[in-house]
């Protein structure tokens, strides 16, 4: 049977240009799936899904690593300011007069005259209340191994 139909002319009015331009591309070659009848579908290959995964493990990975050494840094930038305090408060005392010599992880008491002076002294404020009345407490200190002093108990901001 031989087939007799002829081709439709197309009815230019009908066209809706509008529709048809959110239809069609620039650059139809830059698009991710196919375009045209005869074209092929793009899809993810097995080594792109591998290296898709390894590289979002590994993200993971250095981010948590990262959060890790931020947290060591933090750490660190702490014992600085610890040892600067310490250095502050050396230099302090031992700018101070020291009628002794001071023995390693014992407690010892600075305290401040009227004329601006500071003095080290083994008595606490508490045992010595009547005679301080001239004397201002500045700290409660212990030395350490390491000829540094550590505070603690302090009337004034220290360091």
């Amino acid at each position: 049977m031989e087939n007799n139909k002829k081709p439709t002319p197309v009815d230019i009015d009908k066209i809706d240009m509008d529709l048809l331009k959110l239809k069609t591309a620039d650059m139809p070659s830059l698009l991710e799936y196919a375009h045209s009848v005869g074209g092929f579908a793009i899809v993810p290959t097995e080594q792109g899904q591998i290296k898709s995964h390894a590289r979002t493990a590994m993200l993971e990975q250095t981010d948590e690593q990262m959060s890790l050494i931020y947290e060591q840094m933090k750490t660190l930038a702490k014992q600085v300011q610890d040892i600067k305090k310490r250095v502050y408060i050396s230099d302090l005392i031992y700018d101070s007069d020291i009628p002794f010599t001071p023995v390693i992880g014992k407690t010892y008491y600075l305290y401040e005259k009227e004329d601006q002076k500071r003095f080290l002294s083994l008595i606490s404020p508490e045992e010595w209340k009547e005679k301080m009345a001239d004397k201002k407490f500045i700290a409660e200190i212990r030395l350490n191994a390491d000829h540094t002093w550590k505070i603690l108990r302090s009337t004034v901001e220290i360091g």
